[in-house]
């Protein structure tokens, strides 16, 4: 097998290490052609994921197969779909699908909840921000969110089939350290080994260079729209935002406790870990406006608190929610930027008052922080 550099020993991440982890599960892998959904390899794939939860860590299912199972339901031809018909069948999957996750993932004392989003969702810095306290919200609180494309009204997504870059999306959003493709291939190799008997599986990829890009293929199944090159989209988006990626073939039965023994895989490791590569991102954009704080705020954001309006003495500049601003000291110090939760308009309503007061000023209940902690480089 192929290795980029240096060692797979020194790079290849261990699953059973993760802290957060994504799990995106590809249609060919959930809905037979025939029979349906899936359940028995649905039903192992619940194992590791009370396993991995056992180990403490967090854990994201990003799903295909509403259309698939919808087209099932409907008993629609095979072949392409017209749009209308992909929405049909995506209304009629999802609730199946989140029905059949809930019940494999209960047993095991875990709590689901259907998550339906777009590319727009993640892309879009307001909506970023509500994706974002949504999903920390429900896994602090123990959840296993199942995220699926909402394809009752997306049409792009659809036609293109981006859910591999969808999962790497959530993955960079959640601050995940992996992201686990299951998909119909084993790996990433310098061809497609289907048409070439030659081609050899990467066990590493350190950068994915133009050369890597050119080895890329299309799509093998039938059932799954996205091929490599979609994966590829998606590794460059993880591995930006510091999370590891591996592409690995899921049809076996516990495909993650087969992953943490050494199955045929590729990873795309990252340079940074997830927190610095998000501190890294923010810290690029250019301020839309201006927070100067007084000196007990500045003592709060250096011991590592979050930036609350009580402690914010004058707001200056236009802003929308969830765009960048430049935190200042009484002094006009730049200590660094944030993304904040308020527009500007809002932000000068409530600066100098406790959060307690918000719904009082806005007319409606706000977030308590006006730049969290987690969104913000100091």
């Amino acid at each position: 097998m192929a290795a980029l550099d240096r060692s797979e020993t020194l790079l290849a991440p261990d699953v059973r290490a993760a802290k957060r982890l994504v799990i995106k599960i590809g249609s060919a892998l959930l809905v037979d052609r025939k029979a349906g959904l899936k359940q028995g390899w649905l039903s192992a794939l619940a194992l590791d994921v009370a396993e991995a939860k056992l180990r403490g860590a967090d854990v994201v299912l990003v799903s295909s197969g509403s259309i698939a199972l919808g087209r099932k339901v409907l008993d629609l031809p095979a072949g392409v779909l017209t749009l209308e018909q992909s929405q049909a069948a995506a209304a009629v999957g999802q609730i199946r699908l989140a029905r059949a996750y809930e019940e494999v993932l209960a047993p095991h004392g875990i709590t689901t909840a259907q998550v339906l989003v777009t590319l727009e969702d993640t892309e879009d810095r307001r909506r970023y921000l509500n994706s974002r306290a949504t999903m920390e919200t429900l896994l602090g609180l123990g959840v296993v969110p199942i995220v699926n494309e909402n394809d009752t009204v997306a049409t792009d997504e659809i036609r293109f089939g981006d859910n591999d870059r969808l999962a790497a999306q959530i993955a960079v959003t959640v601050g995940a350290d992996q992201l686990i493709l299951l998909s119909d291939v084993d790996g990433f190799y310098t061809a497609n080994p289907k048409e070439d008997p030659s081609a050899t599986r990467f066990d590493v990829v350190e950068a994915i260079t133009p050369r890597i890009e050119a080895m890329a293929g299309d799509a093998i199944s039938g059932l799954s729209k996205g091929g490599m090159k979609t994966k590829l989209l998606a590794a460059k988006t993880a591995v930006a935002g510091g999370c590891a990626m591996a592409i690995m073939e899921g049809s076996t039965l516990r495909p993650l406790k087969a992953l943490a023994e050494g199955a045929a895989r590729t990873w795309f490791v990252p340079a940074a870990d997830p927190q610095l590569a998000r501190k890294r991102w923010i810290n690029a954009m250019k301020p839309r406006g201006e927070l100067v704080l007084d000196a007990g705020a500045v003592n709060a954001l250096r011991a590592g608190k979050s930036l609350l309006p009580a402690g914010v003495t004058r707001v200056a500049g236009t802003f929308g929610r969830g765009e960048p601003v430049a935190i200042l000291s009484p002094e006009g110090e730049v200590l660094g930027k944030g993304l904040c939760r308020y527009t500007s308009a809002e932000a000068k309503k409530i600066a100098g008052h406790r959060s307690g007061e918000i719904e009082a000023i806005l007319g409606y209940q706000g977030r308590a922080a006006l730049v969290h902690r987690d969104d913000m480089v100091v």
